[in-house]
């Protein structure tokens, strides 16, 4: 298989309902529009792919993951947390039904 075909193979078309799937994401602007397409569909539990999260979770990723900044989302968080990125505020809404359950602590 191909460079150009593996990187497809992890890329989600479905992140890009507004124009054509890029073939690979070597660009460090290309990675960040990336990741705020994965976390904002993330964030409304559209899960990524198994490929796609091993893909982004690599080192050459963590440069794009720290520069993203979208500090509204749960998943960037996680993202961060999962690059051993140092943390950031989270400026998003909170959930009260999270928030007022009394099992959160046994979680």
């Amino acid at each position: 298989m191909s460079s150009a075909k593996e990187n497809f193979y992890w890329i989600d078309g479905s992140l890009y309902p507004d124009r054509d799937v890029p073939e690979s994401l070597n660009d460090p602007n290309e990675k960040i529009d990336f990741i705020a397409r994965l976390c904002s569909a993330w964030d409304f539990g559209i899960l990524p792919r198994p490929q796609t999260l091993k893909q982004i979770l690599k080192p050459e990723w963590k440069k794009a993951v720290d520069e993203t900044r979208l500090l509204t989302s749960c998943a960037y968080h996680l993202l961060r947390e999962l690059h051993d990125l140092k943390s950031l505020p989270y400026i998003g809404q909170t959930f009260p039904e999270i928030v007022n359950d009394p099992w959160l602590c046994n979680v």
